[in-house]
């Protein structure tokens, strides 16, 4: 007597799920919100940053090279959060540019980064393997960063924010800054897209080999 013929059974955590609801999406933007709370809180006072007391002129090119580094290794998260500020005031003052900049943005999170696996990317009733996706992505990025106002927007804004930083950290004696030795330069506020995607491609892994087989 013949066995009686098995039924597919769906799982359902092999279904394709949306980007925005994959695990790798999800342990990101966890990652990144912790990174960011535990950068900020190693900020330095304002109040020292801003101390009238300790500003000097730099006695030569070198003095004032020297003077740099070290504010930097101090107020490095209070540095990065004003550059953010000058680029963010930027942005908000062109409100196409941020718009355009964000669809960018979330062209790679969703058509790429965190898209699953097992779902491949469908346009216009075509079919895109892995491979034309990203040259799509890196083409527009191209376009948009450099063949449209985006680009000088960034770019001077960064520089405007890099202007203020160096010349605070040229004119700010750093004499009464103490400094861990241990402390890394690159921990803190900075580290936190390296951990974040970490996070996320230990979180991805399971879902692509999963897929995969």
């Amino acid at each position: 007597m013949a066995a009686p013929a098995t039924l597919p059974i769906s799982n359902p955590q092999s279904e394709s799920q949306p980007p925005i609801a994959t695990p790798a999406f999800r342990a990101f933007i966890s990652r990144l919100n912790s990174n960011i709370r535990n950068g900020l809180a190693q900020r330095r006072p304002w109040l020292e940053l801003l101390d009238r007391s300790s500003f000097s002129r730099p006695d030569s090119l070198s003095d004032a090279a020297s003077r740099i580094r070290k504010n930097f290794s101090y107020f490095r998260v209070n540095y990065v959060s004003l550059i953010a500020l000058s680029l963010a005031l930027s942005l908000f003052s062109h409100p196409l540019s941020l718009l355009v900049l964000l669809a960018l943005l979330a062209a790679w999170i969703f058509l790429y980064l965190f898209r699953p696996a097992d779902q491949p990317l469908v346009l216009a009733g075509r079919t895109f393997s892995d491979p034309e996706t990203v040259g799509i992505l890196v083409v527009s990025t191209i376009v948009v960063v450099f063949l449209t106002s985006v680009g000088s927007l960034l770019i001077s804004a960064l520089l405007l924010g890099l202007a203020v930083v160096c010349t605070h950290g040229a004119f700010r004696m750093p004499e009464d800054l103490f400094l861990d030795d241990q402390e890394q330069v690159n921990t803190g506020f900075l580290s936190f897209l390296g951990g974040a995607a970490s996070s996320a491609a230990a979180a991805a892994a399971p879902t692509v080999v999963a897929a995969r087989v």
